[in-house]
């Protein structure tokens, strides 16, 4: 496999080549979206297919993605000559610009030059970390590990109230030591404080992680080597709600974004260990409810009828008593029955018992 810039450049070359021989300069790229998605039972991993869409410049609807495609892989051609990295934002201002001698600008929205990477990262067979782009921080992680980043070694059971900050590209970590026996990651940055305001990764001898809502790139990267190359069990705290289910499964599964980067960011060892029905009957939650909204409903049918979840009948009683509630719940009811009451008693509990869906 070819080196991020070598990639880049033979792309290059390939264009120039068809411009050379009065071809119409044209890109091969797969199509990322769900009709080119399919299911690998043996390893229950989402897979991209093999549908392609071909991106012609002279083709007017195609022209401009052509060219915002051929934008991000300059500057990250410069970014990797340079031996420096860019954030998503970063790279969104470098090629917004007007065309010359038009009213037309290479890119409005972030949201274009985003997709452009990801198309970037398909031609080239390299992650956007790779071409020296990353987004921004958004996790905190604690436990007894100790880490060399940079040159620097860290300990993440020293790294005060805040924990260390999980960053994009975690490919150059290097583990220096790995004591747990597990890791709990968290969609919600105010559960975590309170894991960790408890020193429950010191007690139970585990790692606590979490972003900020949906995982980042960074913390599934780290996640997955956590789980690869120490054997760590990857238990997911989320809440009862079709959105917390959905996070779960973008971990376990993928997503039909990264479809091309399944194997360096799925979890197969991925346990969903949250809210569930028979947790809100058990601890007394029913009060706690918060009723559905319409979107909310619509969510957990589109949930229900995943391939990955259609035949597994724990999940599917979890989704029909979800539907009976017309009601969710998040991790915090927990706190109506003591601050640490998730500490103490409720985590200790499921995690002794194996009490968790897969």
């Amino acid at each position: 496999m070819s080196k991020p810039k070598e990639a880049i450049e033979e792309l290059g070359k390939e264009l120039v080549k068809d411009v050379l021989a009065n071809k119409q300069p044209k890109m091969t790229v797969p199509i990322r979206a769900l009709s080119n998605i399919t299911f690998d039972r043996k390893t229950e991993t989402l897979r991209l297919g093999n549908n392609t869409a071909e991106r012609n410049f002279f083709n007017v609807a195609h022209s401009k993605k052509f060219l915002q495609t051929l934008e991000v892989a300059a500057v990250s051609k410069n970014l990797l000559e340079d031996g420096k990295h860019a954030s998503l934002r970063d790279v969104f201002y470098m090629v917004k610009r007007t065309i010359p001698n038009t009213k037309t600008n290479v890119v409005d929205e972030q949201t274009e030059s985003d997709d452009a990477i990801e198309d970037l990262e398909l031609l080239t067979a390299s992650s956007r970390e790779k071409l020296n782009i990353n987004a921004n921080k958004m996790g905190s992680v604690a436990g007894n590990v100790v880490i060399e980043d940079k040159g620097d070694e860290i300990d993440w059971s020293k790294m005060g109230s805040g924990g260390w900050s999980v960053p994009s590209n975690v490919e150059e970590i290097k583990f220096k030591k790995v004591k747990a026996k597990y890791v709990i990651y968290m969609e919600k940055a105010a559960v975590w404080e309170r894991l960790h305001e408890d020193k429950f990764w010191d007690k139970q001898n585990c790692i606590i992680m979490s972003s900020q809502g949906q995982t980042t790139r960074g913390i599934r990267r780290l996640l997955q080597r956590l789980s690869e190359e120490h054997k760590l069990p990857i238990y997911v705290l989320a809440d009862f709600d079709p959105w917390g289910f959905y996070i779960y499964s973008v971990l376990k599964f993928g997503s039909i974004n990264l479809a091309h980067m399944a194997e360096s960011m799925t979890l197969n060892t991925a346990r969903f260990l949250g809210i569930t029905a028979d947790d809100i009957e058990k601890y007394g939650l029913k009060k706690h409810l918060i009723t559905f909204k319409e979107v909310d409903m619509k969510r957990l049918e589109q949930l229900q009828n995943y391939e990955w979840f259609k035949d597994n009948k724990a999940w599917q009683r979890q989704f029909k008593l979800m539907k009976t509630f017309k009601a969710k719940a998040e991790i915090q009811a927990l706190s109506s029955r003591g601050i640490s009451f998730i500490t103490d008693k409720y985590l200790p509990e499921k995690i002794k018992n194996e009490d968790f869906l897969k």
